[in-house]
């Protein structure tokens, strides 16, 4: 015959089963409610501003300064920081090209997976004076229907900076002056992306 069980032991097993399932179903809870905030963990966040719906540039065919086509190939899995100066630009586009280097030459071994576009706003296109020359810099002929694919390119407060993907899509937006450690860190995750 069984002993019974005893009252205190029964409230105490209830109380576990309850603790529990309170433990379990309550940090759904919380998961929920963060989720539907918007609230995401510090390394989950871009520092460019993520762009819905991203620009689409997969109709544009861009014209290098030497005439040949610039072609987005997605196959090369190739990620691409643009930029578009104006065709007046002091030394904010000589800091800028030496920013784009930097961060360029910081990707390492993944450096020959991120093409530099440069976009001329006139002919004849050149970088600024002393500028360096990252080895996947593209200079690109001036072409609307590009520049129309970049959001909010013309900026009076400087030249934005943007990330475009593999297939052509204007994905990130860096306002004028962000910290290009920002689009570093940004862009090395992106290049994890097989």
């Amino acid at each position: 015959m069984t002993e019974p069980v005893h009252d205190r032991t029964r409230n105490r097993n209830r109380l576990m089963l309850m603790a529990i399932f309170a433990m379990f179903f309550g940090s759904m809870l919380v998961a929920g409610l963060l989720r539907f905030s918007g609230w995401r963990p510090a390394g989950s966040k871009n520092v460019g501003e993520m762009l819905d719906p991203p620009g689409d540039l997969r109709r544009v065919t861009p014209q290098r300064v030497d005439g040949k086509a610039y072609a987005w190939n997605p196959a090369a899995r190739t990620w691409r920081i643009a930029l578009a100066p104006p065709a007046v630009c002091s030394g904010q586009c000589e800091q800028l090209a030496r920013d784009i280097d930097t961060v360029w030459q910081l990707f390492g071994k993944d450096a020959d997976r991120v093409d530099v576009l440069w976009l001329c706003a006139s002919m004849p296109c050149a970088l600024p004076a002393g500028a360096p020359r990252p080895t996947t810099l593209q200079l690109l002929k001036p072409d609307p229907a590009l520049r129309a694919g970049l959001p909010r390119v013309d900026d009076a407060q400087g030249v934005p900076v943007y990330v475009i993907d593999p297939n052509g899509f204007v994905v990130l937006r860096y306002a004028p002056g962000t910290d290009p450690a920002g689009l570093r860190a940004d862009l090395a995750k992106l290049l994890k992306l097989k």
